[in-house]
């Protein structure tokens, strides 16, 4: 059973990632370069962070297979495909995790390249600006995913993920990806902590799919249908084979990146933001050679 505790993970510096809380907290981060962090808004992110353990887990294969978890990359023009050298740069168990057994993806024909997030993840939102720059670097042959977790129910992840999922449906969210993490961390419109202080509001200052609902109203959406939506059947079981994918996949924190169902990493296995960048690119080559 998860032990729930109000622990806010966040970054200071270095980078850290959310972790999936099991009653145990184990300290490991690694710092990127300083010009590749971007820098957070928000006391909250001032905090001392509980970073994920990264290194590798066995994966339990998932229920089901995978869904279209996010959305597809707006790229009008997209980069070349890049050829596969490999220079020893990269090491398997080191800066990258076999995923075991491999998942299957949900776009036949392309490399899946996936981000699993939460947009209250204090981590996620230093790194949703990489993100975007994964997704505008990569080649015609990959499409990016995003799949949101739900593994701290006690900083009211599962909301926000019923949130995406909503929005998904109802056309949107590739207009409010970023908007989503600014009006958690920046305005704190949808922030489940208090920003000013650093830690999480009382249970009852959450925010709420109402108030879901009244923000993706600026896109838009009606917000009776966006509730109508959240709380659909097609939701419930989008999150649930969501929460199948990421404990299949042997996601232990976020942000973590995961290429084609095969290779896990993030910012703390490959030392950071742009390396991420540069490793994501590169097991995308290694996909499209069939090395």
């Amino acid at each position: 059973m998860l032990k729930r505790l109000p622990i806010l993970c966040a970054t200071l510096l270095a980078l850290a990632a959310c972790s999936h809380d099991n009653g145990n907290s184990t300290a490991q981060s690694a710092a990127p370069a300083a010009s590749d962090t971007t820098s957070t808004t928000t006391a909250a992110v001032a905090s001392s962070p509980t970073p994920a353990t990264t290194s590798p887990a066995p994966a339990t294969a998932a229920s089901t297979a995978p869904v279209a978890s996010g959305t597809t990359a707006s790229q009008p023009t997209p980069p070349p495909a890049a050829p596969f050298v490999d220079n020893g740069k990269w090491v398997e168990g080191k800066n990258y995790f076999l995923i075991e057994p491999a998942q299957p993806t949900s776009h036949p024909g392309k490399i899946e390249v996936t981000e699993v997030f939460s947009y209250a993840c204090p981590a996620c939102n230093a790194f949703h600006t990489t993100a975007d720059r994964i997704a505008k670097s990569l080649p015609s042959n990959a499409v990016m995913n995003y799949l949101p977790a739900a593994f701290r129910p006690d900083e009211n992840w599962p909301l926000y993920q019923r949130a995406f999922y909503a929005a998904q449906a109802l056309g949107v969210v590739d207009k409010t990806q970023d908007a989503m993490f600014d009006a958690t961390w920046k305005t704190g419109e949808l922030a489940t902590y208090d920003l000013s202080a650093g830690k999480p509001k009382p249970h009852g200052a959450w925010p709420t799919i109402d108030d879901m609902a009244k923000f993706y109203a600026k896109y838009g959406v009606d917000p009776k249908e966006f509730v109508a939506v959240a709380n659909s059947f097609t939701v419930n079981t989008k999150m649930k084979r969501a929460d199948d994918l990421v404990k299949a996949y042997g996601v232990e924190g976020t942000p973590t990146m995961i290429v084609n169902g095969k290779y896990r990493f993030g910012p703390s296995t490959t030392g950071g933001y742009a390396q991420t960048i540069e490793l994501t690119q590169w097991l995308v080559a290694k996909e499209a050679a069939g090395k």
